[in-house]
């Protein structure tokens, strides 16, 4: 009888702990961002202002990815002139592969209308 007391609450407590476990095991596209920051040799602030710095504006978000096996920082810059630049900066020399120009940020969509509208 004194088997059977302990018996239930013990396997409920290992259930639960290996429960615990298994949640904890990081998810594919966790592991996918710990290998790239392991993979960077810069800094995100150094990204950042790289980033600015190429552009001529402040960033206003920044990311950290792997395309084609090249692991990179992709920087959203505001410039001056309220244009907005997503800047790519290699993760590894911290060298910049590429801006591309998104045009200005006013609000607007392409028919002049409110973007929530």
């Amino acid at each position: 009888m004194t088997i059977r007391k302990f018996a239930l609450p013990f396997a409920i407590a290992a259930a639960l702990a290996t429960g615990g476990v298994a949640l904890a095991q990081p998810k594919s596209g966790e592991n996918d961002a710990v290998t790239d920051l392991a993979k960077a040799r810069i800094s995100l602030a150094q990204a950042i202002g790289t980033a600015e710095r190429h552009a001529g504006g402040r960033a206003t978000g920044a990311e950290l990815g792997s395309e084609d096996g090249v692991t990179a920082f992709e920087v959203e810059v505001v410039a001056a002139n309220r244009s907005v630049h997503e800047v790519k900066v290699d993760a590894t020399s911290g060298k910049i592969l590429s801006m591309k120009a998104d045009g200005p940020d006013n609000g607007k969509d392409g028919d002049g209308e409110d973007k929530a509208d």
